[in-house]
């Protein structure tokens, strides 16, 4: 079932925010709010964009610093800010003339479970909530900010055949 799903996925959905990153914020002195992010999301990021699939980023946060870490990875669809999660992504579905069963998507918290319960490949980090563990066809065994994004992204490209060196690709 899993494999079957893996092969239909034509682009992804990712939250930022305990997927992407491990959840923790810091906050320095001015009040901007930092967030770390692992170099090997970043590098299937960048080639999955590389091998044409659209990466859709809804997020509830709003940060300048993640914004252009993304776009750094050729993310063009990055939503921030965003409260009605669902409303975006039938937005952006529709702009991309995709439906919900042609995405991926990868949440760790409630504002991601409606969302997900309609994704044709509902995944989560290993630290997801016990509620959207509950809805998943795939749990990461990586925790969010921690390779989960790389571990099921690279599933797909492998199993469509679109996991070959790359060497113009890099790591940022």
């Amino acid at each position: 079932m899993i494999f079957d799903n893996l092969k239909k996925v034509k682009a992804f959905v990712l939250d930022v925010d305990g997927v992407l990153t491990d959840g923790r914020v810091l906050v320095n002195e001015a009040g901007e709010q930092l967030r770390t992010f692992n170099i090997k999301d970043g590098y299937i990021m960048q080639l999955a964009v590389k091998r044409g699939y659209p990466i859709i980023i809804i997020t509830g946060g709003n940060s300048t610093g993640v914004v252009k870490r993304l776009k750094g990875l050729g993310v063009q669809e990055i939503h921030s800010g965003i409260s009605d999660k669902i409303g975006m992504l039938n937005e952006v579905l529709a702009s991309l003339s995709l439906n919900f069963e042609d995405i991926l998507y990868m949440g760790d918290d409630m504002p991601d479970f409606d969302c997900m319960k309609l994704a044709g490949l509902a995944t989560c980090p290993a630290d997801a909530i016990e509620e959207i563990k509950g809805i998943c066809h795939y749990i990461s065994p990586k925790i969010g900010g921690d390779g989960a994004v790389r571990d099921v992204m690279e599933k797909v490209l492998k199993i469509q055949g679109k996991w070959q060196m790359d060497t113009t690709v890099k790591s940022i």
